[in-house]
């Protein structure tokens, strides 16, 4: 007796693609608006030690105007300079960029300027 055969099923089709989310707008520093300006201090020990610089930072600005990611860009040479830059970003809040009515993300390259004594 032959066994019956069954019909054959075609897979199931791939879910389509979905979009990507649209990349932040890339603005720069003089093109966003801070409504807290990053506390930035010098280490005493960078104080001591002389240290100075700028510290460039890319940092992604939420539709409510929060730092969501920061990161280092640039180093000003000096860990703890870089260090304490990054942390004082994290406490910055903006003015939320807003395009056709809608607030959007950002991401800016900011500096952190620490002088000379």
């Amino acid at each position: 007796m032959a066994a019956a055969t069954e019909p054959a099923v075609a897979p199931p089709a791939p879910a389509p693609a979905r979009p990507s989310p649209p990349l932040p707008k890339l603005l720069s520093a003089d093109q966003v608006r801070y409504r807290i300006t990053p506390p930035a201090e010098v280490p005493l020990l960078s104080r001591r030690a002389g240290e100075h610089g700028v510290v460039w930072l890319r940092v992604l600005i939420d539709t409510q105007g929060r730092p969501a990611r920061v990161s280092l860009h640039r180093s000003s040479g000096f860990r703890r300079l870089d260090e304490q830059a990054l942390a004082a970003m994290a406490q910055a809040r903006f003015a939320p960029q807003v395009e056709d009515g809608v607030a959007v993300e950002a991401e800016v390259l900011a500096p952190i300027e620490y002088p000379a004594d």
